[in-house]
């Protein structure tokens, strides 16, 4: 039985707490993947004969199928052992020309260049769910908050599209960190690279990496992969919790913005009026839990010193379940989204609460009296501070003592006073790029769902070509398939 060497005895106890196999059960299928790439390079190389290799292949596929795997500290071990059980001795030239070290980095980066697939689906999914609801409300007028306060007019489709746009950020980091995970270590060996006339470039194809993490050392010892993948995902679940804590917020009693469907809620054990937002909430609390991966990873990694060490066993488990918690919760919240129902009267409604469309009566003081803008912000300010809905005259009077004219002297109107406190018609003004007004959100959807269209095809080639080199190297080796000629 093949087992890391050890200088003396070893309790039960300490195994367990070296074992990575809980955990390996994640990267099976990419040890697998990688174990046919060497064995292919090691053959096409005259490191390992045809028929053993074609032996070996016979036991990888019985291990994928479900073969039991014996003992051994990790995932590594076990896959070995049960090809030397199956083969005999000669097995362990599968071995040849690499080390745990490059093995198991190179399956860390297989498994989660498969999570990074799809996760980058479902974060398009996510913003197609939001596209869609945009392009259903861009004529729905909701309040506009700052600090929690009501402060200007928006509408719906505009208050979407913020998070639509914060999603294809998030995406857009996925995909920058999916070209540095896209890398092959694999040929570093243990950090020093080996005497085996290896070829790095030949499993680097096989496996569908896009390139070589080239330094042997940096190859093995480096996760600074997984830190940026887990900063991204990071970043992408704080802004799913600021969606997360607005569905909790807004289908509260106090605001009666939304209701959520059944299916993401739940009752309470002794109340039974109460509705509670539950999915949103545990969304909101799995984002500290990313984040609290984040830092456990940096920590672990902060001071190791060249080249590898045991320590980054303990990273890739907080990757695992940060990726988890993450895909779960875009999935989540994209359902959310779609069947929850605004009351779109009450958001209406609450629109116009607050004096909200007071910077477009300061902001219509100076158009039409030509006042400067802090002059008009003043006589604004102490109408506010009266409370009610402002009268022309009380402007009047407010504007002799603050400008030294009466505002309808100038040639404010009535009409022009209740123009500008029409929460519409706020809206209808600000048709500047980025703005809330109906066309302009409309050009802005149109324009998102164009690089929705990119983005589909752009995943779909890197699907393409990470699942052909899946397909084609499953084939090689095999009786009958013609061999690489290099």
């Amino acid at each position: 039985m093949f087992r890391e060497q050890r200088l003396g005895e070893i309790s039960e106890e300490i195994l367990d707490y070296l074992s990575s196999r809980r955990a390996d059960q994640r990267i099976l299928h990419a040890d697998l993947l990688t174990d046919r790439a060497h064995l292919l390079m090691l053959k096409e190389r005259g490191l390992v004969a045809e028929e053993l290799s074609n032996k070996i292949l016979s036991a990888l596929d019985e291990i994928e199928t479900g073969l039991p795997l014996g003992e051994g500290e990790d995932i590594h071990e076990a896959i070995e052992a049960a090809v030397i059980a199956r083969v005999g001795p000669e097995g362990g030239r599968m071995h040849t020309g690499r080390s745990r070290n490059d093995e198991v980095a190179t399956c860390i980066r297989l498994a989660l260049r498969e999570e990074l697939l799809g996760l980058m689906a479902e974060e398009l999914s996510f913003i197609r769910t939001l596209l869609c609801l945009a392009g259903e409300h861009k004529e729905s007028i909701i309040p506009g908050f700052t600090h929690t306060q009501h402060a200007q007019p928006t509408t719906l489709a505009h208050h979407l599209l913020a998070h639509a746009d914060a999603a294809f950020r998030d995406l857009a980091r996925l995909k920058d960190a999916y070209k540095r995970v896209n890398q092959s270590p694999l040929g570093a060996a243990a950090f020093a690279s080996t005497g085996f006339q290896i070829d790095r470039a030949r499993t680097c194809e096989l496996l569908g990496f896009e390139g070589l993490v080239e330094n042997s050392m940096d190859a093995v010892s480096s996760r600074d992969f997984i830190l940026e993948v887990l900063a991204a995902l990071s970043i992408a679940m704080v802004n799913l919790s600021r969606l997360a804590e607005e569905l909790i917020l807004w289908s509260s009693s106090e605001f009666g913005y939304l209701e959520l469907d059944n299916l993401y809620a739940s009752t309470s054990s002794i109340m039974p009026q109460k509705k509670n937002p539950d999915t949103a909430e545990l969304a909101r609390a799995r984002s500290g839990s990313v984040i609290g991966s984040l830092m456990a990873a940096l920590s672990i990694c902060k001071a190791l010193p060249m080249s590898y060490n045991r320590d980054l066993q303990e990273v890739t488990p907080h990757l695992w379940r940060s990726l988890d918690w993450t895909r779960s919760t875009v999935r989540i919240l994209a359902g959310c989204l779609s069947t929850l129902h605004f009351h779109l009267e009450r958001l209406e409604e609450s629109s116009a609460l607050g004096f909200s469309t007071a910077t477009e009566l300061a902001d219509s003081l100076v158009r039409i009296t030509g006042m400067p803008f802090r002059t008009a912000h003043s006589i604004v300010g102490r109408a506010a501070a009266s409370g009610g809905r402002p009268e022309l005259s009380q402007m009047d009077s407010i504007s002799l003592e603050i400008a030294g004219f009466a505002v309808s002297e100038a040639g404010f109107s009535e009409e022009d006073l209740r123009r500008a406190l029409d929460p519409r018609g706020n809206v209808a003004l600000r048709a500047n790029t980025g703005g809330p007004a109906p066309e302009e959100v409309g050009r802005m959807i149109a324009e998102r769902w164009a690089s929705i269209a990119a983005e589909e095809s752009l995943l779909g080639e890197r699907r393409k070509r990470v699942d052909g080199a899946a397909e084609a190297l499953l084939s090689q080796g095999r009786p009958g398939v013609k061999e690489h000629e290099g």
